[in-house]
């Protein structure tokens, strides 16, 4: 059976990995003093940061609208058997919504809230991707068996600096400085779509990045053992991501260790400087 993957771009899995499963990806909208431009196609989070610096306003996301998805679907549904398309986030975005009122008409099209970003929304992508290769499922199989994963997918992130959550209002002045004071460095997570801070670990980026390593993998059988991801903002320390790398594969339990970077809307919102691990939980 022909069953086409799509996603929002914010799954921010490598282009080998899109290349190899054929993946195609609809790109939000990054908003740029005013100028809408295509996530990863028009702009990138080199620019992001680079507009920032500059003095410019912090860049912002904007959802696609029904119309941008529904040309495709179209076209898609027409090639294909059927077509699973996966969301960034409900709660993040009204991406979703906007997906499932362009795919009402099309009965051969299933819309999938991922209740994730980055690359915790990549992970369920893959997951279609792999169900949909092996040829045992069908669509309805593959959305149900999703469906019973994305709870159990676990992202979270260290920042490295507050200063694009004070420039964009999800923190005061007051914290970001007293952050920088005391050197913490917030764990921020997603639980049930939602964003939230958690943990604070404290000292430089290095200490506090292998910390939470420690604190995420304390218990590695727990989780599955078949992929996690290291995303991380473009040009990061790369001592710092170098120890990632030692504590993740030291551990010798994933079979696929997958280092990517972080996409626009991951950079927009939280700043050069954010690394996270992310992966999949046992039933």
């Amino acid at each position: 059976m022909s069953i086409c993957i799509t996603s929002d771009s914010t799954c921010d899995l490598s282009q080998a990995q899109l290349q190899a499963h054929g993946v195609e990806l609809f790109p939000l909208r990054i908003l740029r003093d005013g100028e809408a431009l295509q996530d990863g196609v028009e702009i990138t989070p080199r620019d992001v940061f680079a507009h920032a610096a500059a003095g410019g306003s912090l860049c912002t996301t904007a959802a696609l609208n029904p119309a941008d998805y529904a040309g495709r679907f179209a076209e898609l549904a027409a090639q294909h058997e059927a077509v699973i398309h996966i969301n960034i986030s409900a709660e993040f975005s009204s991406c979703h919504q906007n997906a499932v009122l362009a795919a009402a008409d099309l009965p051969n099209v299933y819309v999938v809230d991922s209740r994730n970003l980055s690359t915790g929304h990549g992970l369920v992508v893959l997951a279609a991707c792999q169900m949909a290769e092996s040829g045992q499922y069908g669509p309805a199989e593959i959305v149900a068996r999703l469906e019973s994963m994305i709870p159990r997918v676990s992202a979270s992130f260290v920042l490295d600096q507050l200063e694009y959550m004070r420039r964009g209002g999800r923190c005061s002045s007051v914290v970001a400085l007293g952050a920088n004071l005391l050197q913490l460095k917030p764990c921020i997570e997603v639980a049930d779509g939602k964003m939230h801070v958690g943990k604070k670990y404290r000292g430089s980026l290095l200490r506090c990045v292998s910390a939470y390593i420690r604190d995420r993998l304390a218990r590695p059988e727990q989780l599955e053992p078949d992929r996690i991801f290291i995303t991380h903002t473009v040009d990061y320390d790369p001592d710092v991501l170098a120890e990632a790398h030692r504590l993740v594969e030291g551990l010798g339990y994933f079979r696929e260790v997958c280092d990517t970077e972080a996409g626009c809307t991951v950079s927009c919102h939280c700043g050069p400087g954010t690394l996270g691990i992310l992966y999949v939980r046992k039933p």
